[in-house]
Order: C-alpha cells, then structure tokens, then sequence
C-alpha cells in the first residue's frame, strides 16, 4: 500500500466510524497491509487484496474477552 492509497483508506475510515482520531499506518517490510490506531493504540491490520485487478481492503481486529465490559 502507497501513502496515498493509506491516506484515501484513512479519511474513508474517519468518515465512516465518525472518529477523527483513526490512524493508519504503513507496515514496515510489508506492501499488502497496514496498521489501524485510534491515537495511540493498535486496534488492528488493515490488507489489501487484488484480485484480477479489482482492489478490495479487510479489517481485521481482534477484540479481547477481558477488554469487554
């Protein structure tokens, strides 16, 4: 992923959640996924996949049983 296809998903996801302090950042050594934080804290990997030359992104976030209320 290029820093211009991390800014374009960046202000997607601020848009979409209403939460202007997401922030994605580019993985080191990897070109296919970056990394989502809200501030400070990982809260996930973003990957990209290119399928026949349609692009798509998934979300994966992992959500601990202890960090529920």
């Amino acid at each position: 992923m290029n820093k211009t296809e991390i800014q374009r998903i960046e202000k997607y996801l601020r848009q979409k959640f209403q939460l202007p302090s997401i922030i994605v950042r580019q993985r080191p050594q990897k070109d296919d996924s970056a990394e989502v934080h809200i501030g400070d804290e990982f809260i996930g990997v973003l990957f990209r996949d290119d399928d026949e030359g349609e692009v798509s992104y998934a979300f994966n976030m992992a959500i601990l049983e202890i960090d529920l209320d």
